[in-house]
């Protein structure tokens, strides 16, 4: 877990990032939220990024929600309004997180590009033998199908990315059957953000996760602050994306409003 302190703070947000990858792929967004009066804390989700356990591999979902508790924790120590931004499998885990507190002492979360359903289709025969194999072998790799390309449009990410080390490119089908298992309960109707200001930013042309399934989810939760913005033509990683400074806007708006 790692901490960058604003000069001027007004706020704390607490990120979380994706499947494969970790905090050095969000230097961009962390100086931008920094430099706006935010401090910001971050860390790698277990198996990813600079962890020294198992790359791409979990015995239980549950790991990643009391990882990130620490990160909540950690950011409720500086006593000022405590925002949550989970990106893709981040929004995910943001979401089970919320479901598991009494009393989050959240001033508002952002979802970016939630991972609520999978674009990419396992074909049926793969998706059968990894049932059994998370029983056997839950630890055995396999290729997870992503590209960079497939995430985001700008240049500049994809040549950074196609050179990380730190980049996970197997994962194993314990956390393949998790993923599953936790998106399912994540579509479950619950009332966990009825107080909680909830914006929800969904790529236009994501080719990752299924914007039908995020669109679904958000229809469905309770809520007395909910939005939903989509940004027509952007890959799944709008932050990353080449009109970014006008996504980072919209999100700081959001949260300026709360402060």
């Amino acid at each position: 877990m790692w901490t960058w302190k604003a000069d001027r703070p007004v706020a704390v947000i607490v990120m979380i990032h994706g499947a494969s990858e970790y905090h050095g792929r969000y230097k961009w967004l962390i100086e931008m939220w920094r430099s706006s009066g935010y401090h910001v804390v971050m860390g790698d989700l277990p198996g990813q990024g600079t962890t020294t356990r198992a790359r791409g591999h979990i015995r239980s979902f549950q790991e990643y929600i009391d990882e990130v508790d620490t990160w909540i924790d950690k950011a409720r120590t500086f006593e000022l309004p405590v925002f949550l931004l989970g990106h893709s499998m981040g929004g995910l885990v943001a979401i089970e997180w919320f479901k598991q507190q009494r009393n989050p002492r959240i001033t508002g979360i952002i979802l970016s590009s939630p991972c609520l359903g999978l674009q990419i289709k396992v074909n049926k025969a793969l998706d059968l033998a990894s049932r059994g194999l998370n029983v056997i072998a839950p630890s055995l790799k396999v290729d997870s199908g992503l590209s960079i390309d497939m995430a985001t449009r700008n240049e500049d990410v994809i040549e950074a990315d196609q050179n990380d080390s730190l980049y996970v490119r197997k994962v194993s089908v314990r956390w393949y059957r998790e993923l599953l298992k936790t998106i399912e309960s994540a579509m479950v109707p619950t009332d966990s953000f009825l107080r909680v200001p909830l914006l929800v930013m969904q790529a236009g042309d994501d080719k990752l996760v299924d914007k039908t399934m995020v669109i679904k989810w958000f229809s469905g939760v309770a809520s007395h602050n909910k939005a939903y913005r989509e940004w027509e033509g952007l890959y799944h990683e709008i932050f990353n994306e080449p009109e970014r400074e006008d996504v980072f806007k919209a999100a700081r708006a959001f949260t300026d409003q709360y402060i």
